[in-house]
């Protein structure tokens, strides 16, 4: 088959497919619709570390979990949730939340979005476990 057919076709087929999604709404944010949700997220990550303590950001797009082993957060990464342990990690207050820069591959990097309360209480309880 021709590249000046085979090209559209593809280009085609994956617009479609990514509308397709859209329209049957698997493309919305994930969000915590409560602390038990927020735990349930930590424990999928984390099996064998229950959170002592869960503080819900806001718009429930992420949360603040705290655990005998130290403090993580859980936040939603497009239509699913992920979370890690914020040891060693960097905190930077921006003008919507926190940046925090991980030393982790995987998750090298987080933003945040809380309000400016949640970001000076975030910051505070994050900077005391330091």
């Amino acid at each position: 088959m021709p590249l000046s057919i085979l090209l559209p076709m593809v280009g085609l087929g994956i617009s479609g497919i990514a509308v397709l999604l859209h329209l049957q709404g698997l493309s919305r944010q994930a969000t915590l619709a409560d602390e038990a949700a927020a735990r349930a997220a930590w424990l999928r990550e984390f099996p064998g570390d229950t959170p002592a303590r869960v503080t819900l950001c806001h718009d429930r797009s992420a949360a603040l979990i705290a655990t005998d082993t130290g403090r993580g957060v859980v936040w939603s990464m497009g239509a699913d949730t992920t979370a890690r342990y914020l040891n060693g990690a960097q905190i930077k207050p921006t003008r919507t939340g926190l940046h925090i820069d991980l030393p982790d591959y995987t998750a090298p990097r987080i933003q945040l979005t809380l309000d400016s309360g949640e970001t000076a209480e975030w910051q505070n309880t994050l900077e005391k476990t330091a």
